[in-house]
């Protein structure tokens, strides 16, 4: 069973789709990769999901994702005396570390010393999603007075943000370090990173992963937009966390900056996946709004990787309904013609690297003459990211010796993994190409594949070689 459409789609796991009955439905319906949020559930839970995963990958013969998503540190307010409080605009209210003694109206304690060793006066600080605004008019190690700019209820354990301000935290809490531990033990494909500011961020991870998954950088934070190069540089592929993005910068901004990360994204070849909030009303209703499915379709013009659902399919009434309405989205969409017009104009030339050379070789031949399929033999999936990259026409095969290099591709627009016996020789290659273009993507006889690789066979980062086959 394959979804012929080239955006994926990642559909998070939770109490809604719990059952292998539930995920086996979703995956018919359209989901190519599984999150698992660790910020919810127990390590049994996740266990019993991704067990359930893997057994209906065997079942289907068709690899599939798993994307284990860590916490991040979470900030939040203490606790108050007398319940909620509500802060009135203009108001002073004081924020310290004394745990002791529970907030009133006047102050409240915030146990995080790394926040105010960085305040200083004039950083606003947001408080529940944004829905409060103060700002610090004097602060010191252990408090900060702060000014009441958008007063309202407050309740214990909200959360914090400090959006002007890149905190001296490392993104990995010590649970996140657990989770992390326990994630690769099951063998998850991706990690994806919350709370990220600085590529170093992405470099501990790194050091912690040792290649056993790849890297997903969250860009929920404004000290992850100024440093997007140097992130991008570092990590495997990117989200667009929308939703934490949206409480630290102005709503307004985060359409322009969508699209300022899918297309470097695109430039540089790294997935990127789209996230939060895609078809927030199907929770509760089986359909969505109209501005939702516009907003799932202007991801899939600009070319992103892949589409993400959050508690739509976790905790909403409509799991399966939620990621069948998203397929037929993407189906639509890339069955407009302007959507091959909006990629054709968005692309970019290719860095001078040899797999991205193949690529682009790969896609000119593709569209002079008429190709129907394009192979890319692939250890570690950089010639299959190249051609990906390249948004073709043809589908993409992308034809490995390994399942976790298969399944690392379930995310990657356009790209069907096929696990596949080593290759000895270039023309057992081809036969394999031809077969597994016949047998996947029904290629009739006389069309015409290109196959990628690398000689020698087997080699990660060798791919150097570029053919022409017919299909007999």
């Amino acid at each position: 069973m394959l979804h012929l459409r080239n955006a994926k789609i990642l559909a998070t796991l939770g109490p809604a789709s719990t059952e292998r009955k539930t995920i086996e439905a979703l995956v018919h319906a359209g989901a190519d990769v599984f999150r698992l949020n660790f910020s919810h559930g127990t390590h049994e839970d996740h266990r019993r999901r991704h067990e359930a995963i893997r057994a209906i990958e065997a079942e289907l013969g068709r690899p599939i994702g798993v994307l284990l998503d860590l916490q991040g540190p979470k900030l939040r307010v203490g606790t108050f005396k007398e319940g909620p409080v509500r802060l009135i605009e203009g108001a002073t209210f004081r924020l310290d570390l004394d745990k002791s003694a529970p907030g009133d109206a006047t102050r409240v304690s915030m146990p995080h010393p790394e926040i105010f060793a960085a305040l200083r006066p004039g950083v606003d600080l947001l408080l529940d999603d944004g829905r409060l605004r103060l700002c610090v008019e004097e602060a010191g190690l252990d408090f900060a007075v702060t000014r009441v700019v958008t007063g309202g209820i407050l309740s214990e354990r909200k959360g914090v943000n400090v959006p002007g301000v890149v905190l001296p935290l490392s993104a990995l809490t010590q649970k996140d370090r657990d989770d992390l531990d326990f994630g690769l033990s099951l063998g998850v494909d991706w990690v994806a990173l919350s709370f990220v500011q600085r590529a170093a961020d992405i470099d501990e991870v790194k050091a912690i992963v040792l290649g056993r998954a790849a890297i997903v950088a969250k860009l929920e934070k404004p000290a992850a937009i100024d440093s997007l190069d140097a992130i991008l540089t570092a990590t495997d592929a990117v989200m667009v966390a929308r939703g934490d993005l949206g409480v630290e910068m102005p709503a307004e901004q985060v359409p322009a900056i969508q699209k300022r990360i899918v297309r470097a994204c695109r430039r540089l070849g790294k997935p990127v996946i789209v996230a939060t909030q895609m078809l927030e009303s199907m929770i509760n209703a089986p359909v969505p709004t109209r501005a939702e499915a516009s907003d799932v379709a202007t991801a899939i013009y600009d070319g992103a990787d892949a589409v993400m659902l959050s508690a739509e399919s976790a905790s909403g009434q409509f799991p399966v309904e939620s990621v069948a309405m998203m397929s037929r989205i993407i189906v639509q969409t890339e069955a407009d013609p302007q959507y091959r017009a909006s990629l054709d104009a968005s692309h970019t030339p290719p860095a001078a690297r040899t797999a991205d050379a193949i690529g682009w070789a790969a896609r000119s031949v593709a569209s002079l003459l008429d190709v129907a399929v394009m192979v890319a033999y692939t250890s570690s999936g950089t010639s299959a990211l190249s051609m990906a990259r390249e948004r073709p026409r043809a589908s993409i095969l992308g034809v490995t010796p390994h399942a976790s290099t298969a399944r690392r591709l379930s995310l990657v627009w356009g790209v069907r993994p096929v696990i596949s016996d080593d290759v000895p020789t270039v023309d057992s290659m081809t036969d394999v190409a031809v077969d597994a273009s016949i047998r996947i993507l029904n290629a009739q006889p006389g069309q015409t594949i290109v196959i990628a690789a690398g000689l020698p066979f087997a080699t990660p980062g060798s791919t150097n070689l570029l053919r022409i086959a017919q299909v007999p």
